[in-house]
């Protein structure tokens, strides 16, 4: 009891001796409270940019998802683009605006592969060092090809309808059919083993202001089986031969147009109203002449015509 009562008296005094001390300490009057916070136009400042912060991610948002539903995104592609194990498949029309680099190009099976452009289509062929090695432009006015050889081959066989170099150019359709008015034009030599018209058409081989010249080492035939053979000129016509002869064979050969010589004759037989028969005669420089036959050769009696000529 003794210690306790002292515990007592001692936790009073000590509780005395700081009351006393706090009453004894200066009061100051009009303290001034700091408040803890933002207030003011701080507040409001703050207020505002998280408002627009917000309004800016609903614009973003809502555009987001504006252009996802106009430019068609889906799992497998955009829009008419769809990305597949194969490749990549454009369906309807493509615009490219930069270079497009792939390694092959294919269309549907049930629709063609158009390319289109407002200038020219051009394709360009590069060798591993990046040289063009050939190149294809279709243009609005001309389609040129620029490379070292041009074929174009069938498609069932795949042999080469038509071939140009640098050195020749060959045809190897079984049929070249020209179907301009003035023809087929060659400015140099053209060498061929046959040369055949349509049925029902004429052959004409023309040459309006120069010669026409054929010439073969082992000969030139000429053969109409079913028809007439006709060779007409406004000069001479010249049937030359140097080692051999000329050999008409035919049912009935005229020479038509041909001058008719006279001669005088006492037999009353003998006069021009009734001459049928005449003999053919040549005058020196090689004019062909008609004269009454008679008897004997009438020629020199009608040579007179030799003179005129």
């Amino acid at each position: 009891m003794d210690r306790s009562t002292n515990l007592e008296l001692k936790m009073t005094r000590e509780q005395y001796i700081l009351a006393t001390q706090q009453n004894t300490l200066p009061r100051t009057e009009n303290a001034q409270l700091y408040p803890v916070g933002i207030y003011g136009w701080r507040k409001r400042c703050l207020y505002f940019f998280v408002l627009l912060l917000l309004v800016t991610m609903i614009v973003n948002l809502a555009m987001t998802i504006w252009i996802l539903k106009v430019m068609n995104f889906t799992v497998d592609g955009m829009g008419n683009l769809r990305v597949t194990k194969k490749g990549i498949r454009l369906e309807g029309i493509s615009e490219f605006l930069l270079p497009l680099y792939v390694k092959e190009i294919h269309s549907r099976k049930d629709s063609p592969l158009v390319l289109q452009s407002d200038r020219n289509v051009t394709v360009n062929a590069r060798n591993h060092m990046g040289q063009l090695t050939g190149q294809l432009t279709v243009g609005a006015d001309a389609v040129e090809a620029q490379c070292k050889r041009f074929e174009v081959r069938a498609s069932e066989d795949g042999r080469v309808l038509f071939s140009a170099d640098e050195d020749e150019i060959t045809i190897g359709a079984e049929k070249l059919k020209v179907t301009g008015t003035e023809g087929a034009v060659f400015g140099h030599s053209v060498e061929t083993p046959h040369i055949r018209a349509e049925p029902s058409q004429d052959l004409r081989l023309e040459s309006p202001t120069r010669s026409l010249i054929m010439e073969a080492p082992r000969g030139v035939q000429v053969s109409a089986a079913a028809g007439d053979f006709k060779a007409t000129c406004r000069k001479e016509l010249h049937l030359q031969s140097t080692e051999g002869e000329i050999f008409l064979n035919a049912d009935t050969i005229r020479l038509g147009n041909l001058p008719t010589g006279s001669f005088s004759s006492s037999s009353p037989s003998s006069s021009n109203s009734r001459q049928t028969v005449y003999e053919l005669c040549v005058c020196p420089n090689g004019k062909l002449y008609l004269s009454p036959a008679g008897v004997g050769s009438t020629c020199q009696s009608s040579s007179n015509i030799c003179l005129w000529s």
